[in-house]
């Protein structure tokens, strides 16, 4: 799948404005604020979104499926992990999003999950307090933990890697790619554009053993029928990022592209939605409910006896 490069024309604003146009202007409100959005995003529902991936991995590409599941909840302000008394003061809503890949490296798999919690109200919280990713597979396992402190990501990391074991560090807070997922369901209208500093998504920077560290990028929003396409490219490490997103409320992910150079060569992984559930999956949990995989065309264990 290829997600075309769109051109696009300048719009000359005035720069100067009579009073009567400032008195008729009225701000919009965010769209946290509008009914649109709490009926859809605090319906006591989730957001499910299966995709083929096609993940490269070790020069080849390879065969999976990815799942982005967007929910909102309340987490605490001290912890920051989700309340046991959603009553109490200490609460933050959030949209959190879970992402997952699951892909087969010959005879063995691969499992990856991310986890990130932006607030609802970027007005008042601009930018995400927490993001996790573990990553499992025959040769052992990885995680890895954000959380926002003042103003720094304080990072906790394990590996197998005796170079990646246990490491504790942080990092002057910048944009997390792995927000922008969050923040193209919240406000694309926000998405910054230009040059930026940016610290990359964790599944990228755990994969090829890269450090975790704050990078320049370039950003663009551009359009394309009836859909968006944010991107974010990376000179110093030749690696381009483009989500394609629509651009109706509630913005649903279509699609995305990832490409970087391994070894002189370059390596591509992509991903396009397959189905989108919405629904109360966790309720979902008995046998009788396995056919709602098969709507989102995610395999599951069938009785061969």
């Amino acid at each position: 799948m290829e997600i075309a490069r769109v051109t696009f024309r300048l719009l000359i604003i005035p720069l100067f404005m009579t009073a009567c146009d400032r008195q008729a202007e009225s701000p919009l409100p965010r769209l946290y604020q509008t009914q649109e959005f709490h009926d859809y995003w605090h319906a006591g529902k989730a957001e499910v979104s299966s995709y083929d991936l096609v993940q490269s991995r070790y020069g080849e590409p390879r065969h999976g499926k990815a799942v982005l599941i967007f929910v909102t909840e309340d987490l605490s302000k001290k912890l920051q992990v989700k309340l046991d008394n959603p009553d109490t003061r200490n609460k933050i809503n959030v949209l959190k999003l879970n992402f997952t890949r699951s892909f087969v490296t010959g005879i063995y798999p691969y499992s990856l999950m991310l986890s990130v919690f932006t607030p609802t109200n970027r007005d008042k919280h601009p930018s995400t307090l927490k993001a996790t990713m573990s990553s499992q597979e025959w040769c052992g396992q990885v995680y890895t933990q954000v959380n926002l402190r003042s103003n720094r990501y304080v990072v906790r990391s394990h590996s197998y890697f005796e170079q990646e074991a246990d490491e504790q560090f942080s990092v002057r807070q910048a944009l997390l790619e792995d927000e922008i997922w969050n923040f193209i369901r919240l406000d694309h209208h926000r998405l910054p554009e230009g040059d930026i500093d940016v610290i990359p998504g964790l599944f990228h920077t755990r994969l090829n053993h890269t450090d975790l560290k704050i990078q320049p990028a370039i950003a663009e929003k551009a359009e394309q029928d009836s859909a968006f396409i944010y991107t974010l490219r990376y000179p110093d490490e030749e690696r381009t990022l483009s989500i394609q997103f629509e651009k109706n409320f509630p913005h649903k992910i279509m699609a995305w592209r990832e490409t970087w150079r391994e070894n002189e060569k370059v390596m591509e992984t992509t991903a396009e939605r397959i189905n989108t559930l919405f629904t109360d999956y966790w309720t979902k949990n008995k046998n009788e409910f396995l056919y709602l995989r098969d709507s989102l065309d995610l395999p599951y264990y069938r009785e061969t006896r």
